[in-house]
Parts: C-alpha cells; structure tokens; sequence
C-alpha cells in the first residue's frame, strides 16, 4: 500500500521543499509554496513501460515533419497561433475571470467542428446545461460539438481516445483532478499531472488540445510554472471588462512568432474579430481637442494606429503629483515627463499628469514615445494638435528623436487611413503617396512644427 509525505512546492516555479518557508529559495517569491502530498510508495508504471525502449538515431536520418494548418474559423485566432492549429498543439489559454476565454473557446470549437469534424467540449467548472445556454446565444453552426462536463482526468483521457475527436478543448486545467495524485484539484501536483496525461494524449494521437488556465492578482497563469513550459503556445486574452475591446497575444509559440495580436469585440453573439483595428480604436477620437496625438505602433506584422491621451492639470497643495498612466508603459512614460520638464521646459514637477490609450490596447513599445510627448504638451499648452498629424519616434535622454523600425509600414498605415502629415526621426527615407513626411531631430523641433507661438525651452 502506497504511502505518502507532506511536500510544498513554489506555484510559480514548481521548485519543491520538504518545509514550508516564507520564501521560496529558489525564486525568491514570497507566500508561493503550497502544500501537497506525495506518495512514497512504488511508482505505478507508465502504460508505455512494455513498449520498446528508444533507441538514437542521427538528426539527418529524421525527415522534417511538415504539418498542414487547420483553421480555427476565428481569423484573428489563427493570426496569433502561427496561421491556424498544427496537429497535436498544446495550447494554453489564460485570462483574467470573465474576460472572454470559455467564449471565445467555444466559439473556435463550434466553428472547428462545422469546418473539420466532431469536437470534444470539457467543462469541470460548468454543468453542460450552462454551456448549452452560452452556445445558443452565439448560434451553433452544427451538432458535431460534444460536451462533457467532468474533472476527472482518466474520464475525459479516455473519452477523448474513444471518440477521437479532431479538437478537445478543456475548461479548464485547474478543475480537473487525478486518482494518483493525493491532493485537492487545483494545487500544483494536480495541475501538472494532470496537464502531462493530457500532454501525452495530444502528442500520440496529434490531438489539437486547448487548456483554460486561470491566473493570479498579479497576472501571471496558476499552478506550477512548470504548465507553460509542457505547452507548445501559451495565449493571454487581456482587456478591460468594461471595455468592448480584447487583445488577444501570445508569449510562448513554438510554430510561430509570438508578436502577433489579435483584436476582438465582445458583442451579444460573443467575440467578433476585428480586421482593421486601427479603425475601430481610431473610431471615436475627436478632433481639436487638445492632450490628443495619434502614434503608429507596431504588432507582429500589423501597423496599428492608436490615440494618445493626456490630462495635464495642477496638483494639490499638499501630497506628491499623481502620475497615472494607462496601456502604455509607466516607466518609460516617466521618463518622457522628465525629458520634457529637463530638456523643453515643461513645468511638469508640480503637475498631476494622467496618460491613457482609449480601446483597452497596451502598447510598450518606444516608437510611441513622441507621441506621448505631444500629447502631454498639447495639454500643458491648451493647444490641439492638427487633426491630419501624426507623430513616430523614439525620446531619448536628451531629447533626441530617435529612428524606429518598420518605418514604411506605419507610414504606409497612416496614408490609408487618410492621415497627411507624419512627424518622424530625421533621415527616414521612406516616401508614401499622399502622405508628407516632417523630419525632426529634437523636441524643439517637433514642437515648432505642431505649436504656435513656439514655447521659450531651455
């Protein structure tokens, strides 16, 4: 008879102690190490332990294996997986509660069993009259979706080897739960053998499998952070709740690039693509209004144009001014403050300065910088920027516009959307039709070129 013994082991990197501690030794995380049991006993063994053992062979004996994708019926789906599902992906799908996932899940299911073949739908956190009731506001294309509502992880191996599905979608890894494993469902020795038995279902049957994973107060996915490492593509569906907009991104994908984004808007029969983002996030900026300025960011292969919104106004007597900034980096947006206060004179020290990129997009990267100097000038000055600008380029310490890459595609983004002027680094070579492009080397420039009268700097 197995026995077994107390274990703690860090949810975030899967390190494992035979005492609690406060901090976990290995990533110096605190309040991460959970409890759970495990046997001592003789290891069952594996079902492949009467195969044949592997034998080595040369890398060049081995023909490349060349998978044909499948589409998952939701474009902006497969642009984020690499061009659709390879066969026998392991994909992870984590999101913040209610932000879309189960939905959006479904969605790709139904659409995938129209399109390929009969689906396998497991839900161990709804009972399948809930998830009947979801399907039938999004309007089923079809009967070959199977639902299964079980968190018992042998069940649904077994099911899913019975049925041979062409998909199998479980919602989600932290509900289920294995026989072997003598813990509640949910801790990390629950999750990670319960993520292997699936994993090896997937791999020998070439099963595409989508895992919903739940995350923590901070962000980051549930469990051992061993999971993410077992999968092929990790997804994060993010925005915000009260906004109609969602980003979905990859940070793992080993099929393809992991820049890629995909936009949706929830709506009353789910979540719709959105093929020309830059449109929808553009939609309802008003002209002449002063803290606005439009930037072209860069996702993957898409140019994606959004608008920058700053609130300049002056603080409280008493306390430190707020810096309160939102879908852009906060760092860097308090270094932009400082180069404007140092190098063109902005009184900014004594300012309550608000930042914000309305649609629920956050974009990070430093091509956006002048334009969120811009709009934090256009509001410090009360002067609205011309409604046909643009501005690309990287702020350096010393107020240096700094060149970008890409710079034809954004420019070329700017130009269909009916935008005709382009602030951009000096020396930028591209041309566009329609589309007049404004060299500048310094904030003192940009500012003379958008501001009338010019500011006194410093």
């Amino acid at each position: 008879m197995n026995r077994s013994t107390t274990r703690f082991i860090c949810d975030r990197c899967g390190a494992e102690s035979a005492q609690w501690h406060g901090k976990c030794n290995a990533c110096g995380e605190w309040n991460t190490l959970v409890e759970f049991k495990a046997p001592t006993g003789r290891p069952r063994a594996s079902r492949s332990a009467a195969a044949a053992p592997a034998k080595p062979i040369s890398l060049t004996e081995v023909a490349a294996e060349t998978h044909q994708r499948r589409s998952t019926g939701l474009s902006e789906l497969d642009r984020v997986l690499g061009g659709g599902l390879v066969p026998g992906a392991f994909v992870l799908l984590a999101g913040d509660p209610g932000i879309g996932k189960s939905t959006l899940l479904l969605q790709s299911a139904d659409s995938f069993a129209a399109n390929h073949g009969p689906c396998l739908y497991v839900s161990g956190e709804e009972s399948i009259g809930q998830v009947a009731l979801r399907g039938q506001r999004l309007e089923p294309a079809g009967g070959n979706l199977l639902f299964l509502a079980e968190t018992d992880v042998t069940v649904v191996e077994e099911q899913a080897l019975r049925l041979k599905p062409h998909l199998l979608i479980v919602d989600s890894i932290q509900s289920l739960f294995s026989p072997d494993t003598d813990s509640l469902p949910g801790t990390p020795s629950q999750v990670r053998d319960c993520a292997n038995r699936l994993l090896r279902v997937a791999k020998d049957t070439g099963l595409p499998t989508f895992l919903v994973g739940h995350v923590t107060k901070d962000g980051a996915v549930a469990g051992p952070r061993l999971l993410e490492h077992m999968v092929d593509t990790v997804l994060s569906l993010e925005g915000d709740q009260h906004s109609g907009y969602r980003v979905l991104r990859s940070t793992k994908n080993r099929f393809g690039s992991t820049d890629e984004i995909g936009l949706f808007q929830m709506t009353e029969k789910g979540l719709e693509g959105v093929p020309d983002a830059s449109a929808a996030l553009l939609a309802e900026r008003r002209s002449g209004v002063p803290g606005s300025s439009v930037a072209a960011a860069i996702e993957g292969s898409r140019p994606l144009l959004v608008e920058i919104q700053a609130l300049v106004s002056a603080a409280p007597a008493y306390g430190s001014p707020r810096r309160s900034v939102t879908g852009v980096d906060y760092n860097r947006t308090c270094l932009i403050l400082a180069v404007l206060e140092k190098r063109a004179g902005l009184p900014l020290a004594n300012q309550d300065v608000f930042v914000n990129v309305p649609g629920g997009v956050k974009v990070t990267e430093p091509a956006l910088d002048l334009g969120v100097a811009l709009a934090v000038a256009s509001s410090v000055q009360d002067q609205p920027l011309p409604e046909d600008l643009a501005c690309i380029g990287e702020l350096g310490l010393t107020g240096e516009i700094r060149s970008v890459p890409r710079l034809g595609a954004r420019l070329a983004e700017l130009a269909r959307r009916g935008f005709r002027r382009c602030l951009a680094p000096a020396g930028s070579s591209p041309s566009v039709d329609n589309l007049r492009l404004l060299p500048v080397e310094h904030l003192h420039q940009a500012f003379d070129a958008v501001f009338d009268p010019p500011r006194n700097r410093r």
